[in-house]
C-alpha cells in the first residue's frame, strides 16, 4: 500500500530520460511503494518518456501525412501520443496516490472494471 514517504527514496531506474526520472522522484519521495506499485510507477515512468520523444516526432513533421495508398490521415505519433496518454493516465490512475488535498493514508476508491465508459450494459 502506497504510504507517506518515511524512508530514503529509491534511485530512478536505469534507462529512464528525463520525464521519467522527474515522474519517478516526484512520486517515490513522497511515497512508500509496494514493489508492484514500483512496476506500476516504472510503466508510467516509461509512457512519460515516451511521450516526451512523441511530441518531438509530432513538432517536427506535419499533423497530417500521406499513407501507402496517397491518402492524407493523421501523423501516426500523435496518434500514438493519444495513446500514450491514456495509458498513462490509467497507470497513475492504479496507483490510487492521494491528491494534494487529502491527508493521512486515506487513498481514493477502486472502482471495478463495470463502472465508466467501459462498464457493461444492459440488453434489450
Amino acid at each position: 500500500m502506497t504510504s507517506p514517504k518515511g524512508s530514503k527514496a529509491p534511485a530512478s531506474p536505469a534507462g529512464l530520460a528525463s520525464a521519467g526520472r522527474k515522474l519517478w522522484q516526484s512520486v517515490t519521495q513522497e511515497f512508500d511503494l509496494e514493489e508492484y506499485e514500483k512496476l506500476l510507477l516504472l510503466q508510467a515512468c516509461r509512457c512519460a518518456d515516451h511521450l516526451d520523444r512523441l511530441a518531438e516526432e509530432a513538432a517536427a513533421g506535419s499533423v497530417t501525412v500521406t499513407n501507402h495508398r496517397g491518402d492524407e490521415v493523421a501523423n501516426p505519433a500523435m496518434i500514438e501520443g493519444r495513446q500514450q496518454s491514456l495509458t498513462l493516465a490509467r497507470l497513475l490512475a492504479s496507483l490510487r496516490l492521494p491528491s494534494g488535498e487529502e491527508t493521512g493514508e486515506r487513498r481514493p476508491q477502486r472502482r471495478g472494471a463495470s463502472r465508466g465508459a467501459y462498464g457493461l450494459r444492459g440488453v434489450v
